[in-house]
């Protein structure tokens, strides 16, 4: 094995520092939020706790847990996620795998139009009209799937995806319709399977969108569809507030304990998923993002 000079144990030293450094401080808020959610009354209002939890109590917690508008807001998430994710990942493979091929007619125009929304958007008012014709209309009573429909398609996304599909070598097309794929086949059993990092990386993006939504669930959607997000903001403002205003007698713990409970509870399916796809990342923006 080769030695390392003296430079290079300083760089490597130094680097592996300032790495530790930084992973410290992006991991201290959270630690900061846990330690204060159950921490006492008293100490969490003086600013006293850190690092450690001082007056160790759980009430904010098992309020939390109690409330059934929490839950039934979790499920909202759940719901919005995992059908927007699915319906937003079919329209977008599909939509990618069509601007991907040259033989597309219109494909340069069309290509052209989906990059244009990246540069220029129609504004907030507009749009905000534009969602409450489209949910009124064709989604009455149904806030969860006009939300679903109405975020479903991002063009940064798509325009990953058919990057990556264009990376694809052509050859193994030309075989695969040699042999008699349609082309249904030819994206099932040939594209969706060497693209997988970068199909797993969109889908994350757009899990996160959809789990992260909190302006447009909070402008569009009724009290009962709303998702995490949304539901603790309009708790806070609430419930909380009527509690300050009042000295907050009565809570057993400070308020700041029950914010932080909630931001820890609304984290937990992010902290437990995204660790098993993380390794997908890293090649799939490189190569989603970047084209040949």
């Amino acid at each position: 094995m080769k030695r390392l000079d003296k430079s290079e144990i300083v760089f490597k030293l130094l680097a592996y520092i300032l790495l530790t450094i930084f992973a410290l401080c992006c991991l201290y808020p959270f630690i900061f939020i846990l330690m204060n959610s159950i921490s006492a009354k008293n100490f969490v209002d003086a600013g006293q706790v850190v690092i450690v939890p001082l007056g160790f109590q759980l009430n904010a917690y098992v309020d939390v847990f109690e409330n059934k508008q929490f839950w039934l807001a979790y499920c909202n998430a759940f719901y919005i996620t995992i059908y927007g994710t699915a319906i937003s990942m079919l329209v977008g493979v599909c939509g990618a795998y069509a601007l991907s091929k040259t033989r597309l007619v219109f494909g340069r125009g069309f290509n052209f139009l989906l990059t244009v929304t990246l540069w220029f958007s129609a504004g907030i008012i507009p749009t905000y009209q534009n969602y409450v014709m489209f949910r009124d209309g064709l989604f009455s009573g149904n806030g969860r799937v006009f939300f679903i429909f109405a975020l479903g398609v991002n063009a940064f996304n798509i325009i990953l995806l058919r990057n990556y599909f264009q990376s694809v070598p052509q050859e193994i097309e030309e075989a695969a319709t040699i042999d008699g794929a349609t082309e249904f086949q030819i994206l099932t059993r040939v594209y969706i399977p060497i693209s997988k990092s970068s199909i797993v990386t969109v889908a994350m993006f757009y899990a996160v969108e959809f789990w992260n939504g909190y302006l447009w669930a909070q402008m569009l959607l009724g009290e009962k569809d709303l998702p995490l997000t949304a539901f603790i903001k309009l708790y806070l403002d609430k419930t909380i507030k009527n509690i300050e205003e009042s000295g907050g007698g009565q809570l057993s713990y400070s308020t700041y304990s029950l914010r932080y409970a909630f931001i820890v509870c609304s984290i937990v399916p992010v902290i437990l998923i995204y660790p098993k796809i993380q390794k997908y990342f890293a090649s799939g923006v490189n190569v989603g993002g970047v084209k040949e």
